[in-house]
């Protein structure tokens, strides 16, 4: 199956190889309980029917925005494109490239629908994933409002933000926690990284940002460590790491937290998923998540 799959009626099945061709895209007749099917399994959906029945198959199936397919409707009539789930991820986008078929994509997005950018655009055109995904709400309210300015740091720096600054990185998949003791080395942190790398069987390149708790960041060993390979490091608020429900009881606690390396790595991740529990190397502990 390929990233992007063409849904239809069983009379409209003739458009619906149209769309095929020019998304490269897979083409399924409707039946009961497809959207169930496809939905974990593909990355953008566009069907052609009524809306109606799309709506009513995909709310059981809802999870995150982040995560679930762009979904776009085209109209029966062979005329609108219609993104009803995830237009700032895909859909929008998506509906535009229908455009190539005489379709008139119908862009809802406050944003886009205005002539404005949003964060999640000038990500995806910059090669960036965003690691505080909560800030987006306010920063594309920003936009609109004409309130949200862009910065770029090339670094090497420091960037003190609010919770309503949305932070972009490199692109990655995957996130690492780093907890440590105090006076903790460069060399004894870029030891633990590596390890911990190549156990779980994952190239530097593959990490989209490194974090710890604001209370280390005060630790020069630690900040070289990450700018060497080189890379972000995030310093954590206290809220933000308890926030998270992490699977291995700390020692933290006594800081007043609830850990660190794996909450850490768990709250700028993309799916919340630990794939590396946090493990012990001297005098740093390290947990990768996804």
């Amino acid at each position: 199956m390929t990233d992007t799959v063409v849904i239809a009626l069983g009379r409209f099945l003739p458009d619906a190889r149209r769309i095929a061709a020019l998304l490269d895209a897979d083409v399924m007749e409707y039946r009961a309980g497809i959207f169930a099917e496809i939905f974990p399994r593909t990355r953008r959906i566009v069907a052609l029917m009524s809306m109606g029945i799309v709506v009513r198959a995909i709310a059981p199936l809802l999870l995150d925005k982040w995560t679930d397919p762009a979904v776009v409707v085209v109209t029966p009539d062979f005329s609108y494109a219609i993104p009803l789930l995830g237009g700032h991820h895909g859909a929008n986008a998506l509906a535009k490239e229908l455009a190539g078929l005489g379709l008139v994509p119908v862009i809802s997005t406050a944003t886009e629908a205005t002539g404005h950018d949003s964060v999640e655009g000038i990500a995806e055109r910059t090669g960036c994933d965003i690691v505080n995904r909560d800030s987006t709400r306010a920063v594309n309210a920003g936009i609109l409002d004409g309130d949200t300015k862009v910065y770029s740091v090339p670094g090497p720096g420091i960037v003190l933000a609010g919770p309503d600054v949305s932070f972009l990185v490199r692109r990655g998949e995957y996130t690492v926690g780093i907890g440590c003791r105090k006076g903790v080395t460069e060399t004894e942190v870029i030891r633990a990284i590596t390890g911990a790398l190549a156990e779980a069987g994952i190239k530097k390149e593959e990490i989209m940002i490194y974090a710890t708790t604001a209370k280390k960041c005060g630790e020069t060993g630690l900040i070289d460590a990450v700018a060497s390979i080189p890379a972000p490091l995030i310093f954590l608020d206290d809220d933000t790491i308890n926030a998270q429900v992490p699977p291995t009881p700390s020692k933290a606690k006594r800081l007043g937290l609830i850990g660190v390396a794996e909450p850490c790595a768990l709250a700028v991740s993309k799916h919340r998923e630990l794939i590396m529990n946090k493990k012990v190397f001297s005098k740093v502990t390290i947990a990768i998540a996804r």
